[in-house]
């Protein structure tokens, strides 16, 4: 009875974690022959496999990331998993504003076109600063592809329809924005939470400006994935997590196929501005859809990186 007991538990547990785990995948096959795609952070996790899923489906591939040998070993990744050699790297370090200033003068000499913009790569729950003197989650997550999206918005709009993917996160629920202290940088947890709810703001706001002019914006939340944010942590931190994440995380793979959904389909071009779980529109937290706070912040980044 006891062996029986335990035997049905098992398959119990088996199978609700099976589909905790469970996840959509984005089934439109558009090509994107001729179109140029720029992900930051694109050297591990969701970042690479969204760049060997778009490059598959024939797109130039750019990855824009601070470490240029990790960049280099994910472009020979790319390129031998999605058997394309349109794929090249770009050192952009978005902790460093001047860095951005100097990506995007870069890029826009070298490339021609920028048909999909995704804002990839962000920084985990921290307490650091940027060579700028920002919180390392604000300054990463939000002010960092701020500056970067609005220095390079004019080549989305000659190279309309374009997009841009912003990836969040459903902890921007568990804070709000509070415009006295946009730098708070005291519970790690609680910093990242505002940049991800910041993510949020900026897509909205970037949808509502751009409606019309042939650029559309999404927020995605990609879910809880098997990535590397926790290499910013202790070992016993780490070992916690591994256990924690092959329990109720999904792959990296997995976690891209939001991003892909919203960077291809034309069913996702309708909720330009939207909020995105699991390959569908999702509803935000009424604080969240607030448009007078989303063109507050949005005005209030313009002034901190220096763009008013």
């Amino acid at each position: 009875m006891y062996l029986l007991s335990t035997v049905v538990a098992s398959l119990a547990v088996f199978f609700l974690l099976k589909w905790i785990k469970k996840r959509r995948y984005c089934t439109d096959v558009k090509r994107l022959d001729g179109k140029t795609v720029l992900i930051t952070g694109g050297s591990s996790g969701i970042g690479k496999e969204t760049a060997i899923a778009l490059a598959m489906r024939g797109a130039r591939v750019v990855i824009a990331c601070r470490d240029a040998d990790r960049a280099e070993k994910a472009v020979r990744e790319i390129k031998s998993r999605s058997r394309s050699l349109a794929v090249v790297c770009m050192e952009l370090d978005l902790a460093n504003l001047r860095s951005v200033r100097n990506f995007c003068m870069s890029f826009l000499q070298r490339e021609k076109r920028l048909d999909i913009l995704i804002n990839n790569a962000a920084m985990p729950a921290i307490l650091d600063w940027t060579d700028d003197g920002f919180s390392m989650c604000l300054g990463v997550n939000h002010l960092g592809h701020f500056l970067l999206t609005n220095l390079l918005l004019g080549r989305l709009k000659e190279c309309a329809p374009s997009r841009v993917v912003t990836l969040t996160c459903s902890s921007y629920k568990y804070q709000k924005l509070d415009f006295q202290d946009l730098n708070y940088n005291l519970l790690p947890f609680f910093t990242y939470c505002r940049s991800k709810l910041a993510n949020v703001y900026f897509s909205h706001e970037l949808g509502r400006l751009t409606q019309g002019k042939g650029v559309t914006s999404y927020a995605v939340h990609p879910g809880f994935v098997q990535s590397e944010w926790t290499c910013h942590y202790s070992f016993l931190f780490r070992a916690v997590m591994r256990v924690l994440m092959w329990m109720f995380s999904v792959s990296c793979e997995a976690g891209a196929q939001t991003v892909v959904y919203c960077a291809v389909s034309d069913e996702a071009a309708i909720h330009g501005g939207g909020y995105f779980v699991d390959c569908r529109a999702a509803t935000l937290r009424p604080f969240a859809r607030d448009a007078g706070v989303a063109k507050k912040l949005w005005e209030a980044s313009e002034r901190l990186v220096k763009l008013a």
